[in-house]
């Protein structure tokens, strides 16, 4: 994880909201659940909590960090 010239470390940080880039069937995920990072296990996971709409937690998970896409509300540059 190294930043240059200002540019965002890879992969999603802590609270970031991400997308799954592939189906978790162990926990009985599919690729594009959203969920919260919720704590970096070590430089290639992180665990996920995964809610329904009434924030209801019904899965936390550790993701590979290079399956999770994180998802922006608003503009960034590219």
């Amino acid at each position: 994880m190294n930043t240059t010239n200002g540019a965002k470390s890879d992969g999603p940080s802590v609270l970031d909201v991400v997308a799954l880039l592939t189906d978790l069937p162990a926990q009985r995920l599919a690729r594009g659940q959203v969920g919260t990072v919720v704590e970096q296990l070590d430089a290639r996971t992180s665990l996920v909590e995964f809610s329904d709409e009434q924030g209801r937690a019904y899965a936390i998970a550790p993701c590979p960090r290079a399956e999770l896409l994180t998802l922006h509300y608003v503009p960034e540059a590219a």
